[in-house]
């Protein structure tokens, strides 16, 4: 089993470089290809298209074997960072941009449900985050080091390192990843049919608001860091390092926690506790700078607290369209990263001053809160599975 896990971890790190490592290359697609650093910004934009854009190709999916399905996966994500790497132009960098996030919903997709069918009785939790902890490390490793080899040599260099990797991981999956076999049989409308009850719902809506709020603080971190809780520029680089570490942890945690409890509590937990942290940092942050700092790791770090235990929740409750509901939860987190983004951006232009972002963020992040209590204490306990 943990062989076959950390291989679907080695591919999580690799599409988690891929999505992330861009927002520190901005400024070196800018001067290479000639536009301006707001036009290199759509290099995320059209990664999250294309993220989106996979996500409804799994409803094509249901009669493929599983391990088949996830080494076709890797090998388009090859495609798309080879390409990427030796795009000739800015236009063409975008469509390489676009393909490389086809299959990122996918991976994740079909991940999970590889990851719950290998796992130990009562650990599926555990097992999930296992995988979703190489997308961490990439956080902690794979944007600073992409950045660092952009500065010394060419942002291209990073790519290279990845098309190697992404040999590694297929190599590893072919190799470790057990057959886990097909889907249970029904018809192309069965996998639609969950889609009918309230509780994927709640779990989607938790998932755009909840980690949309975060995210609405998080894209613009140096700037709360920096405007608001009152650390130096030069100090902001240790911080990010901290909260990639954070990540780490909090994911791993909830893992172990949601295996005792349940997914919809740990959940509920974690962004109740990504609110107290925001509003403390926006009331208290800059009086006592330290607890600053730690509530802002915080805050970050549950996004990756909670991404275990909602994946988990959507497989149990998407019976007979698990892999759509999978792929409809990363549409939704990356849908609801782009919204934060643009809603965190409001302040500023109102002249609220940084202050108001952690309060905006916490506001959608309560709507989560409140979508997770609904189902944790009404619908989860029949898709709980037996003990």
């Amino acid at each position: 089993m943990i062989k076959g896990l950390i291989s679907l971890a080695f591919g999580a790190l690799s599409f988690g470089i891929a999505e992330f490592v861009v927002m520190g290359l901005l400024p070196y697609f800018a001067q290479d290809f000639e536009v301006s650093v707001a036009d290199a910004g759509k290099t995320i934009s059209w990664y999250a298209l294309g993220v989106v854009a996979g996500a409804f190709f799994m409803v094509f999916c249901r009669k493929f074997n599983l391990k088949y399905l996830m080494l076709g996966i890797i090998t388009l994500h090859l495609i798309g960072i080879t390409l990427t790497a030796f795009a000739p132009s800015f236009e063409l960098l975008l469509y390489c941009r676009f393909i490389s996030g086809l299959p990122h919903g996918c991976f994740f997709g079909v991940g999970a449900i590889i990851a719950q069918r290998i796992a130990d009785v009562g650990k599926s939790n555990s097992a999930m985050a296992i995988m979703v902890a190489g997308q961490t490390v990439s956080n902690v490793f794979g944007v600073p080091l992409g950045t660092a080899l952009a500065n010394s040599f060419a942002w291209q260099a990073i790519f290279y390192l990845m098309i190697a990797w992404g040999v590694f991981v297929l190599i590893s999956m072919i190799i470790y990843l057990p057959d886990t076999g097909k889907l249970e049989p029904g018809s192309f409308l069965d996998q639609f049919k969950f889609l009918k009850i309230r509780a994927p719902h709640l779990i989607f809506l938790s998932i755009f608001v909840g980690n949309g709020g975060i995210f609405c603080v998080q894209t613009y971190i140096s700037l709360v860091l920096t405007d608001l809780i009152g650390i130096a520029l030069t100090l902001v680089p240790a911080v990010l390092i901290g909260v990639g570490f954070t990540m780490m942890v909090f994911n791993i945690l909830s893992g172990k926690l949601a295996d005792k409890s349940s997914p919809g509590k740990v959940t509920l937990g974690f962004l109740s506790l990504s609110v107290v942290c925001m509003i403390f940092i926006s009331f208290a942050g800059s009086v006592i700078p330290a607890l600053g700092v730690v509530a802002m790791c915080i805050v970050s770090g549950v996004l990756f607290g909670v991404g275990t235990p909602q994946q988990v929740s959507i497989v149990r409750t998407a019976k007979g369209g698990e892999l759509l509901g999978v792929a409809l939860g990363q549409v939704a987190f990356n849908f609801g990263n782009a919204v934060g983004a643009y809603i965190g951006a409001i302040p500023l232009t109102l002249g609220l001053g940084v202050r108001a972002i952690p309060l905006v963020g916490a506001s959608l992040v309560i709507l989560g809160v409140i979508a997770i209590y609904i189902y944790t204490r009404f619908d989860e306990q029949r898709f709980l599975p037996k003990r």
